[in-house]
């Protein structure tokens, strides 16, 4: 019998039961990526996914994301990765079997082909032309806003190595939405953790004469000296940092598993650094290959997460045989 109060554990079920059965105010952050419309068919009863319209696909995460809506702190955050979908006749390597075959995407990865029980006519959508795009992220970021969560951010996950595309008439799809959203107005988010290397050089003082714009410092008062100050009479001091950019470079993972979309490391720790302090609980309802996991481990704080399909948790279970940083 699983016992939904415990940490550092993934459930093999369906998330929303799993969910309904946490305590409420539980977990620190959500950092999660769902099944995408419409994209692949990973092989167990229950997916989502594979629903018939947008409407009823954005629906039914709205239901999982309210309840971990409760399940969160007041103070927590989630973080929400989530790719969009062409309306069209659904050809292409995800539903030709000699195309997934070129691409090595095999079912047990997750691949729609076209003997799947589902019928799709992605020309049929609703208030969608064929070649349109859907919209998918914005649609279920405002659903969630709609019902109660603080649309704080959205952030571009830029991919340096996206799947290449044949289309002649736009450009090659290379981004993906990160929002971040919080259940309060005023939530947990440690800036400092994922602060980047500042791009200039220490702003103009006595010591440095060279005028160069004076970026990756903070503003303080400071008594005595004259030089470098703003017209409200504070001082820079430079710290050889700046706030993380909202365009995040980060290449698609390559891990040679069962598990086709494989959240990247380097996608999941600023969100995890940012959004849980340490020995909190991050929550990922779409467990899939365990990254989530891997890394909340990692920079030791503690996990709880879902996943529905039985092959993918011997996956996860390898990934988090993994040591905590000590110096984190």
């Amino acid at each position: 019998m699983n016992n939904f109060n415990q940490i550092d554990v993934t459930h093999c079920m369906d998330c929303l039961e799993g969910l309904r059965q946490m305590p409420s105010d539980f977990v620190d952050c959500c950092v999660t990526s769902p099944p995408y419309f419409g994209l692949r068919d990973y092989g167990v009863d229950g997916q989502i996914g594979l629903e018939e319209s947008p409407s009823e696909y954005i629906n039914r995460l709205a239901e999982v994301f309210m309840e971990v809506f409760r399940v969160l702190k007041p103070t927590g955050t989630l973080w929400l990765v989530i790719g969009d979908s062409y309306a069209g006749s659904m050809k292409g390597a995800a539903i030709n079997p000699e195309d997934a075959k070129r691409y090595k995407q095999g079912t047990n990865k997750g691949t729609l082909f076209k003997n799947t029980s589902y019928k799709y006519r992605y020309d049929k959508i609703e208030n969608c032309k064929n070649k349109d795009l859907i919209g998918i992220p914005w649609m279920l970021a405002f659903a969630l806003r709609e019902k109660g969560w603080y649309l704080r951010q959205d952030i571009i996950w830029e991919k340096l190595n996206p799947m290449p595309e044949s289309v002649k008439d736009r450009c090659t799809k290379s981004h993906e939405y990160i929002f971040l959203m919080s259940k309060s107005p005023r939530y947990y988010f440690d800036n400092k953790a994922i602060s980047e290397p500042s791009v200039y050089p220490p702003p103009l003082n006595k010591f440095n004469t060279t005028k160069a714009p004076r970026y990756g410092g903070r503003k303080y008062t400071m008594d005595g000296e004259t030089f470098n100050r703003t017209k409200s009479g504070n001082a820079y001091n430079y710290t050889g940092t700046r706030n993380k950019r909202d365009v995040w470079r980060v290449s698609v993972s390559r891990e040679r598993n069962n598990h086709f979309a494989t959240f990247p490391e380097q996608l999941v720790t600023p969100c995890i650094l940012a959004g849980c302090p340490k020995d909190g609980i991050v929550l990922d309802p779409f467990m899939g290959s365990g990254t989530t996991a891997m890394v909340a481990i990692k920079y030791q704080r503690h996990y709880v997460g879902f996943e529905l399909n039985p092959k993918y948790i011997e996956i996860i279970k390898k990934k988090t045989q993994v040591t905590p940083y000590l110096f984190v």
